[in-house]
């Protein structure tokens, strides 16, 4: 299995070295301010540098520098830098907030690729900023190398932002230490309708402080404020650590946008002057766009977010958006629901991709739950379930088709993996118990809230005959992170017998729940 913390080699030595501690750590004082009006002098890349959608042979680098400055991205086999490759990159401008990805490709696999980010100023490519470094490991090519990552969601959520008190988000610090070989950020990366305040006084008249910003001293709905809000989780220390040395694979879900937003809604929020949720979520998916390394997007935020990442011959990771294509909230009875949550091109996407999928392992990261009574308001619903054990109604119905679909063209090994209840929980899917009996069992995993307020479990919904042996979530709703530890997810998956363990942990990294899954069967 993928080595504890405190093992000796690339990536774990990395991170204790120099390198990273000087460089990608060495923060400037940060401020909102437009980075065009920023005083002279050598462009500086103070947010720190991301890895992501890492495969055997490439992976995409992410920057942000404080002034116009082009990118240049070093990349060698150890620390020292000797024979490295250099990559040109883009022209960082205010055009995209000054972020820019740099591709790189034809890498060896199962390697660790050690990187820095060079910013040159654009009149006098001899001036160059401080590099900024960072490290990853790229996919394996065989079989038998073992596969460690992690998946969480839901950040400076409900008010809950960084407070310097608890040292910030320390839960990047706990996962950062096992050393996965990515993280898998299952939406809601920020909270675009959660306003940051300087401090909050919790229930036992404690108070809890937070780093602020102008633009999260209220709701998001300009471009700008936006990119601010994207922007804020980089002010944090253990994040931006993570970050340089843990590639991502990044999904969104709604509050990237509001609350429980769909195409064509317009808002009931009188904190807002732009109602049109097709306008906001447009400009937040172009600053997603600008602040996460995303293979199918684009700076402009054209391109998509679902796609298919593959992790060598152990992993596929099927990234779901279901958010952008969905139809809009309602009770959810209908006898017939074709768009459903994903659209009808990216349902015909996932059961194509699932079908040529080659891999042991085919995780399905899923932004919203499956068999959890997610309701918004009093007569509608968020997700899929809706309530009714009965035969599949509304979105279930789409739902159904891809389980039967997985049945009947023996596709195994398929894991869902969620965030978005702000709880962690296990759940066991199986036709002997189900209203619709046409699918193969199957298991999904619940993490979540890395940093943003706890909340009371939800009903279980009967149609896809759904147990859940696993269940810990607060009493109470919105449970600050100084009350109710957070959570995050961990797999594993053992290169000599495909074994692949679930592990749900919590801030600490205490481990709460455990389950051991077998290659090649269904159901397990």
């Amino acid at each position: 299995m993928a080595q504890e913390s405190g093992g000796g080699f690339g990536r774990r030595a990395l991170l204790r070295g120099a390198a990273v501690g000087s460089a990608a750590l060495a923060l400037p004082a940060l401020s909102s301010a437009a980075p065009a009006q920023a005083r002279s002098g050598r462009p500086a890349a103070g947010w720190g540098v991301q890895a992501g959608d890492v495969t055997t042979s490439s992976g995409l680098i992410w920057v942000r520098s404080d002034r116009p400055a082009r990118m240049v991205v070093q990349t060698a086999a150890t620390e020292s830098f000797r024979h490295a490759r250099s990559w040109t990159g883009p022209l960082l401008g205010a055009g995209t907030d000054f972020t820019g990805v740099t591709s790189l490709h034809g890498l060896p696999p199962g390697e660790q690729i050690h990187y820095r980010v060079l910013l040159a100023d654009p009149d006098d490519p001899r001036r160059t900023g401080e590099p900024v470094a960072g490290t990853f490991r790229t996919a394996p090519e065989g079989r038998r190398a073992d596969v460690r990552f992690h998946w969480s969601g839901d950040l400076a959520g409900q008010g809950w932002g960084i407070n310097p008190d608890r040292g910030g988000y320390r839960v990047y610090d706990d996962m950062r230490r096992r050393n996965p070989d990515f993280f898998l950020c299952s939406g809601d990366n920020i909270y675009a309708d959660n306003p940051i305040t300087e401090k909050v006084t919790l229930p036992d008249s404690r108070i809890w402080r937070n780093v602020t910003t102008e633009e999260k001293a209220k709701v998001a709905e300009t471009l700008a404020e936006f990119r601010g809000a994207f922007r804020y989780n980089l002010l944090d220390d253990n994040l931006r650590r993570f970050n340089a040395q843990v590639p991502t694979i990044t999904q969104w879900d709604d509050h990237e946008v509001h609350n429980n937003w769909y195409p064509g809604q317009l808002l009931d929020d009188d904190r807002y002057t732009e109602k049109d949720a097709d306008v906001l979520s447009a400009r937040s998916l172009r600053a997603f766009s600008e602040y996460f390394p995303i293979r199918t997007l684009r700076p402009d935020g054209h391109g998509r977010v679902y796609r298919v990442v593959h992790h060598g011959p152990l992993l596929d990771v099927f990234v779901l958006d279901m958010r952008r294509y969905r139809d809009a909230n309602s009770p959810g009875r209908q006898t017939d629901d074709r768009q459903g949550i994903l659209g009808a091109a990216q349902l015909r996407w996932l059961k194509r991709e699932l079908s040529r999928s080659r891999a042991v392992w085919k995780v399905i990261a899923s932004d919203m739950p499956l068999g959890l009574v997610v309701p918004d308001g009093k007569t509608d619903f968020e997700a899929v379930a809706q309530g009714d054990p009965g035969a599949p109604l509304g979105r279930e119905l789409q739902l159904a088709e891809l389980l039967r679909h997985i049945k009947h063209d023996r596709i195994t090994g398929t894991v869902w993996l969620t965030t978005d209840v702000h709880y962690t929980s296990a759940q066991h899917y199986a036709p002997e118990r189900a209203a619709f009996k046409d699918f193969e069992p199957f298991w999904e995993f619940v993490s979540g809230p890395l940093n943003a307020g706890g909340f009371q479990a939800v009903k279980l919904d009967g149609t896809f005959g759904p147990t859940q042996p696993f269940l810990k979530a607060p009493d109470r709703a919105n449970t600050s992170p100084a009350e109710t530890p957070q959570n995050f997810g961990e797999i594993d998956i053992d290169g000599a017998s495909g074994e692949l363990t679930v592990r749900l942990r919590q801030e600490g990294g205490t481990v709460l729940f455990t389950k051991v899954l077998q290659p090649g069967r269904a159901g397990q």
